[in-house]
């Protein structure tokens, strides 16, 4: 996958991931999975 697809997928699903989220503790949550995922990919 080239850098573009894979900053797209993160950007994608940040989005949803924000979106999905219903408390402040749940975003802190998100957005860890968020950078976990990211480091994974890359």
């Amino acid at each position: 996958m080239s850098r573009k697809s894979i900053a797209l997928a993160a950007l994608v699903l940040a989005a949803v991931t924000l979106s999905a989220c219903n408390t402040v503790k749940g975003l802190g949550r998100d957005i860890e999975s968020v950078g976990e995922a990211g480091d994974r990919a890359i």
